[in-house]
């Protein structure tokens, strides 16, 4: 199995039992080792107060493709530390797309960026993980 092959099956797993993920809308754009880019639509109900989407709309996104990328390898592994900064103001009806890279890795501890942005390539957050890899892999 190639580690593409092995990315696409981990997250299959793992999207199939991910009803956050599945609720937010995401599609899954490309999975690969240490990689994931992920699209989803900006809803009525993901807005705050200030008619714009709540903060969460845009980390969630970012976290799913974290989650991703980092497990993508076959080993299951979970964040211990995220943060977020948001850039520019997200609407209804706009499409998010997120970009889950690896920046480091070692055999306990992953380091990810995430960039989301609108479809014309705009920026509007960037997201950073550090996770940790556990020893049980990923049954697929």
């Amino acid at each position: 199995m190639t580690k593409k092959e092995l990315a696409q099956q981990v997250v299959d797993q793992m999207m199939e039992n991910d009803f956050y993920s599945q609720w937010l809308g995401i599609e899954r754009i490309e999975d690969d080792a240490g990689k994931s880019v992920l699209e989803m639509k900006v809803r009525r109900e993901m807005l705050n107060g200030f008619g714009m989407a709540h903060g969460a709309i845009t980390f969630a996104l970012a976290d799913s493709a974290l989650a991703f990328a980092c497990n993508s390898h076959g080993r299951q592994a979970v964040s211990i530390e995220t943060s977020i900064s948001h850039t520019k103001a997200v609407q209804e009806g706009e499409v998010l797309r997120a970009y889950a890279e690896e920046e480091s890795l070692s055999h306990k501890i992953g380091f990810y960026k995430v960039t989301i942005k609108r479809t014309n390539g705009e920026i509007v957050a960037l997201f950073k993980g550090t996770v940790y890899r556990t020893s049980k892999n990923w049954d697929v």
